[in-house]
């Protein structure tokens, strides 16, 4: 384990570690977005900022990108830092005035105006769906297009998402919950990429519990028997 310190506190983390897992772990709470456990850090949504001191010098950076080294001095509540952050809400607000999550973030530090031109999206370009669907599902279903104000988060070419098998992982990781999921009957429904599959119904039991193209794809990657995925997990176990 490698120590260093988070606003005077001393802390350790792994080699291959990074400042924000460090800091949640112990209890200390920097904001963030973009940031989950399961995928690649990315740092797109910058509120995580924090101050690095090392070797008597100073930058701002990331803390979900930044790794764990030994003897630094981390400030997540240094002045400069919670500009930096106000900034980065703000932005965010100007994006996404509409969202809860966000207005309550920007509250909580302070940013009661936007100074920005508001924009009325939903989607806060964390990135977080894609990189599960890519890094977690091997699905590649949805990716960033375009640049700047345009930029959004789509299936390839814009089209249908035909990767997609309805897994809900993008669900569930997004922080603003634009994505959506819908079950009727024996189908499954991801809202945003609009695909929509037949659910696998359990041979014994007689529920429905997962789409049949989800469980092909992830029967063929683990080279499981045919009949796996016949019945659901309750009544295999």
């Amino acid at each position: 384990m490698i120590p260093f310190t988070i606003d005077g506190q001393s802390v350790e983390g792994k080699e291959d570690g990074n400042v924000l897992e460090v800091a949640l772990d112990a209890g200390i709470e920097i904001p963030n977005l973009c940031y989950h456990e399961s995928v690649k850090p990315y740092g797109a949504c910058r509120l995580c900022l924090v101050e690095v001191v090392r070797n008597g010098r100073s930058r701002m950076t990331t803390s979900c990108t930044y790794p764990v080294q030994k003897g630094i001095e981390v400030l997540t509540r240094s002045e400069k830092v919670l500009r930096a952050r106000r900034m980065m809400i703000e932005l965010i607000l100007a994006m996404c005035p509409g969202d809860t999550l966000i207005q309550t973030m920007a509250e909580e530090m302070g940013v009661t105006e936007v100074r920005f031109k508001k924009e009325e999206k939903d989607c806060i370009l964390c990135g977080l769906c894609a990189r599960v669907c890519d890094e977690v599902v091997g699905a590649h279903a949805i990716q960033f297009a375009s640049r700047g104000d345009r930029r959004e988060m789509v299936p390839p070419f814009a089209g249908e998402a035909m990767n997609c098998i309805a897994c809900g992982a993008c669900v569930v990781v997004c922080p603003v919950n634009v994505i959506g999921m819908k079950e009727q009957g024996d189908e499954r429904t991801i809202l945003r990429w609009n695909r929509t599959l037949k659910l696998k119904k359990c041979k014994v039991c007689g529920n429905t519990f997962a789409p049949w193209f989800q469980l092909e794809k992830f029967r063929e990657q683990a080279k499981l028997p045919k009949d796996f995925y016949d019945t659901c997990y309750t009544c295999r176990s």
